[in-house]
């Protein structure tokens, strides 16, 4: 909630609500005693009934009031209907809409800040440099404190990026070079130090994996991320398996967290149940540490006032609420964030892609054959079912995943709004709006390939290694 809101205003009862909602699952789930939930019951039914008295609408999870609530009825095409809420997460995105997830209403379902042109404009005029095209396009779309960070760094005072990775499989696809990109380019305009948490694991804890071969993946992981053109000399690598057993100050702030969270909230952030194990129970805090710059005494001196800009898909922002939560009991400032849309699949919006399916997918280690074949029978079409009807009546952009794809990486914003002309308009066909996508993939796909077979496991050991960064706080 923002702190301009008005006492008892629509917005702030909805808040109340779904975090009332959530600590009546939490109790429920933990089988607290019955009075405890009967009182924790009758208070959400009170503020059902406010909620009702002030919106005159009754209260729905996901469905905020105002704008974004009746925008819900309006979004486009969706399968059967529109009746269910988007389901984000760390683990599971989805969403019945073809367009993808409704982030206006994620927004205001997380509490954050949408990213609005005022502040890319302050972002080219504090770092000097015209501003990302995932800046540009919305595709980094909402943040928190960004403008906080901004007010510091024009006073001199400096910040840190830390972003990561769970290491689930050997190859990476293109979708998880998107938080890497816009790093490598916040890195560099700014001149500022970088933290990479490689999350084995997580993945040990998550999935059905030895701990050897997610701290296997994990190392092969690296390499993609530093053929993304990282600066050694301003940028730490870490996988938690080897980082947590070998920094005192870093497992010191994790013990910290974890004394200030309770089983309850993050069994209300996360869904945890009775059954998860302990190890998944205990993981938030080892995600929240390196937002904190004493986990790092050898990059920061244990410094603890140095404040942390933290790029990602908004399904991690729960970790990172969590995090903001606790930062200010613990001593430490709150970390901010800029959240990214997700990368679709190749079959539709609906979904992110996933690792394990390599048909949803364009991976960094595919053939130019393989992506040719991938984007001509796998990426949905927004255009109509004959040439006939596409030229009469045109395709739809917002639902066609190969134009979905160029938002992302074709630079030029005047020829992507031409493909988004013409195919809007007829004149391109879906089979020529896939050739321009495969030429797009291709060559960037070769180049990282490229880049990636210079990269030797000594280059990995010296981007792992626990050292001082070469940058001016």
């Amino acid at each position: 909630m923002t702190d301009c809101q008005e006492a008892n205003s629509p917005m702030e009862l909805y808040e109340k609500l779904t975090a009332q909602g959530d600590k009546v699952r939490a109790l429920k789930t933990d089988k607290a005693e019955k009075a405890e939930v009967v009182a924790a019951v009758q208070m959400l039914l009170k503020l059902k009934v406010d909620y009702k008295q002030t919106t005159g609408q009754d209260y729905k999870a996901g469905c905020p009031p105002s704008e974004t609530a009746a925008a819900v009825t309006d979004n486009g095409p969706a399968a059967d209907g529109d009746g269910g809420e988007d389901n984000v997460d760390p683990w599971n995105v989805s969403t019945t809409n073809a367009k993808g997830v409704d982030y206006d209403k994620l927004i205001v379902r997380f509490g954050s800040s949408k990213v609005e042109k005022e502040l890319v404009d302050r972002i080219e005029k504090v770092s000097g440099q015209k501003p990302h095209r995932f800046l540009r396009r919305g595709i980094f779309f909402s943040h928190r404190d960004m403008h906080q960070v901004l007010d510091a760094y024009e006073k001199h005072k400096s910040f840190y990026l830390y972003t990561g990775r769970g290491p689930s499989s050997e190859a990476m696809h293109v979708g998880h070079l998107i938080p890497f990109i816009f790093t490598k380019w916040l890195q560099d305009v700014f001149d500022i130090p970088l933290v990479i948490q490689l999350t084995d694991d997580e993945k040990y804890l998550w999935k059905d994996l030895s701990l050897e071969d997610c701290h296997r993946f994990a190392v092969e992981n690296a390499k993609d991320i530093i053929a993304c053109g990282f600066d050694v000399n301003k940028t730490f690598i870490f996988s938690d398996l080897d980082y947590m057993g070998a920094s005192p100050d870093f497992y010191r702030n994790v013990v910290k967290i974890q004394k200030h969270v309770t089983f309850n909230q993050v069994k209300g952030i996360f869904g945890f149940t009775d059954s998860d194990c302990i190890g998944k129970i205990s993981f938030p805090a080892i995600q929240a540490a390196p937002s904190f710059s004493s986990s790092f005494p050898q990059i920061f001196g244990g410094r603890k006032d140095i404040q942390c800009l933290i790029p990602c898909a908004i399904d991690q922002d729960p970790y990172f609420r969590m995090t903001r939560d606790v930062a200010p009991r613990i001593g430490y400032p709150k970390p901010a964030l800029l959240h990214s849309t997700f990368f679709p699949a190749l079959q539709g919006a609906q979904t992110k892609m996933s690792a394990s399916d390599a048909n949803t997918s364009i991976f960094l280690t595919d053939t130019p054959k393989q992506i040719k074949s991938k984007i001509n029978k796998h990426a949905f079409s927004g255009g109509k079912d004959t040439v006939e009807e596409h030229r009469k009546y045109g395709g739809n952009a917002d639902v066609d995943v190969s134009f979905m794809y160029l938002t992302f990486f074709l630079e030029d914003d005047e020829q992507l709004e031409k493909i988004r002309q013409d195919y809007t308009s007829g004149a391109l066909l879906t089979g020529e709006l896939k050739k321009i996508l495969t030429e797009t993939l291709q060559p960037m796909i070769a180049q990282h390939q490229e880049r990636r077979k210079q990269v030797t496991d000594e280059t990995v050991k010296q981007f792992m290694t626990p050292r001082p960064l070469n940058f001016n706080l």
